[in-house]
């Protein structure tokens, strides 16, 4: 595809790809973009569960669990750890999410040896002292309190919960969750969760496959064998309407949305271009322009896919004022309805295909988001050749086969809404 810019003409825009290395060590395997133009090393590893194993009436516990890692390991304190790593350089992080448990770090090659000796004390050796744990703990009781205040959050809150009612992804956090969480839970959730089965690891920076290898013995290598149990996969998502969760405030917030697709299936890129036209293209989606442009009903919204317990999720988000809710919900189920009944234009495909095409390659700027998009490749179970073959998908995409897609997708009758202020004409 040719571009032109001040009237030149472009030469066609190249396909685009990494070189991916798959590296095997001790029973890990690890992908690696290797690219020594900067002294710098990312590392990214994640096993499945996360929150997905939180204990009835202890929700939250992985979360709380992860941001317990950096607290301080072995003979260091919290404030130690923290010295330990300013001074060489070294960003690492833990996370628990919703269906996973993560790990990263970035340092300079010089300070590669102490990122994974720092990184390994704190997954072998987490201190959990007491005073760390009240101050994380005061952390996330805020941070839940504040969603369960704000139309936002309550929205949010209620389109996961009315969604999977039965299921732990319709199960969050809340005060009285987070505080019931001990020592003894956060040692049991880290015992279970930091393992080497189950283990997935992506790199990326200045190394070789060999200095991976010998990487990947020396962070996880101490870390026991037992696998993580396979987590149940998400059931479809409940067609459960509108549910509504009043909260005194000037404006609504929305969240809606239906089942997605999945990337793994043929029409993955295909049905993203149809939810970039549909919702997810900014000023150029049909969304923004007749909620916000035409009408001037809010200020922002969109739509995008959250992939999680093996399955996809549409859902989309909006605030607007009160008064207008009934027809901010009413121009959203008609879009869905003339996408998947009409599909798109030539024009808006050829825009569309434009920016996949050629976003790509943007998210592939630095060694910390490169092992990022990586690990999300393999957590989604895409190969390592998808990127190499993602130019010739999208070439073959034409505008009856994003009509097609969003016929078989989009789901005006299923689709959901939960809001949370004080809406009118719902």
């Amino acid at each position: 595809m040719s571009d032109t810019l001040f009237g030149v003409t472009l030469p066609p825009r190249r396909g685009f790809s990494v070189p991916i290395q798959s590296v095997g060590q001790g029973g890990i395997t690890a992908w690696l973009v290797e690219d020594h133009s900067v002294p710098v090393v990312s590392l990214a590893w994640a096993w499945p569960q996360g929150a997905a194993a939180d204990p009835r009436g202890k929700e939250g516990l992985a979360s709380l669990s992860a941001a317990m890692l950096p607290e301080g390991a072995g003979d260091l304190s919290n404030v130690g750890f923290a010295d330990a790593l300013m001074d060489a350089g070294i960003g690492l992080s833990f996370t628990g999410g919703r269906d996973s448990f993560e790990g990263s770090f970035r340092a300079l090659t010089d300070a590669l040896p102490e990122a994974v000796r720092l990184a390994r004390l704190a997954m072998t050796q987490p201190r959990l002292d007491a005073e760390a744990l009240s101050r994380v703990r005061a952390r996330a009781l805020l941070a839940s309190r504040q969603s369960l205040e704000t139309p936002a959050g309550l929205a949010r809150r209620a389109f996961w919960e009315a969604g999977f009612p039965t299921f732990t992804a319709g199960r969050l956090s809340t005060p009285e969750s987070i505080a019931a969480i001990g020592q003894d839970d956060i040692r049991a959730c880290l015992g279970a969760q930091l393992t080497r089965g189950n283990l997935l690891v992506t790199a990326s920076g200045a190394i070789d496959a060999a200095g991976l290898k010998a990487l990947l013995a020396e962070l996880f290598g101490a870390l026991p064998e037992h696998p993580i149990p396979d987590t149940p996969p998400l059931p479809n998502l409940a067609e459960f309407g509108v549910t509504l969760r009043p909260k005194a405030a000037p404006q609504s917030t929305l969240v809606f949305g239906q089942d997605g697709l999945l990337p793994t299936d043929p029409d993955w890129e295909a049905f993203q271009v149809a939810l970039r036209i549909l919702a997810g293209g900014g000023f150029t989606s049909r969304l923004m322009k007749s909620v916000r442009e035409e009408r001037g009903l809010t200020y922002g919204i969109g739509a995008g896919l959250d992939l999680l317990f093996g399955r996809a999720v549409i859902i989309g988000n909006v605030q607007t004022a009160n008064a207008s809710v009934g027809e901010v919900w009413s121009l959203i189920r008609s879009a869905w309805t003339e996408m998947a009944a009409h599909g798109p234009t030539e024009a808006e495909v050829a825009d569309a295909l434009a920016f996949l095409g050629g976003s790509l390659p943007l998210q592939f700027t630095d060694s910390r988001r490169t092992a990022s998009l990586l690990l999300n490749l393999r957590q989604t179970g895409r190969a390592p050749d998808w990127l190499a073959g993602r130019p010739a998908r999208l070439a073959a995409i034409d505008r009856a086969r994003v009509a097609r897609v969003a016929a078989r997708v989009l789901k005006p009758d299923g689709l959901v809404l939960a809001v949370s202020g004080e809406p009118v004409g719902l």
